[in-house]
C-alpha cells in the first residue's frame, strides 16, 4: 500500500507539498532570531545553547549563548519560511504522510 503526503494546491491551482519542520540543529543556529520572526505560527522559542545541545567537544559549559528550538512542531503549516531565512541551515523538513 502506497503512502500518501499531504498535498495542497496553490491560488493558481498548482499541487504543492509542504515541508514540515522537524528538527533544528542548535550547533549551527546563531540564535539570530530570523526564523522566528517569519514564522506564521507559534513553532519556534528562544532557549540557552547549553540546554540544547549534548556531547560537543567544542562546546563552553560557560556559553549562555541564546539559539532556537522547535517549541511546537505540530503547530508548523509546512511553508519552509523559517529554512529560507536561515542564514546557517539549521533546519530539517520532510513532507507528512495524509
Amino acid at each position: 500500500m502506497a503512502e500518501h503526503v499531504i498535498t495542497g494546491r496553490t491560488r493558481g491551482g498548482a499541487d504543492w507539498v509542504p515541508q514540515f519542520v522537524t528538527a533544528l540543529n542548535a550547533q549551527k543556529c546563531i540564535g539570530c532570531g530570523r526564523c522566528y520572526k517569519v514564522c506564521p505560527r507559534d513553532v519556534f522559542a528562544l532557549v540557552e545553547r547549553g540546554s540544547m545541545v549534548e556531547d560537543d567537544d567544542d562546546f563552553d559549559e560557560d556559553d549562555e549563548m541564546m539559539v532556537m528550538t522547535i517549541q511546537d512542531g505540530l503547530d508548523c503549516i509546512g511553508c519552509m519560511s523559517c529554512a529560507r531565512v536561515c542564514p546557517k541551515q539549521c533546519h530539517t523538513h520532510e513532507a507528512a504522510a495524509a
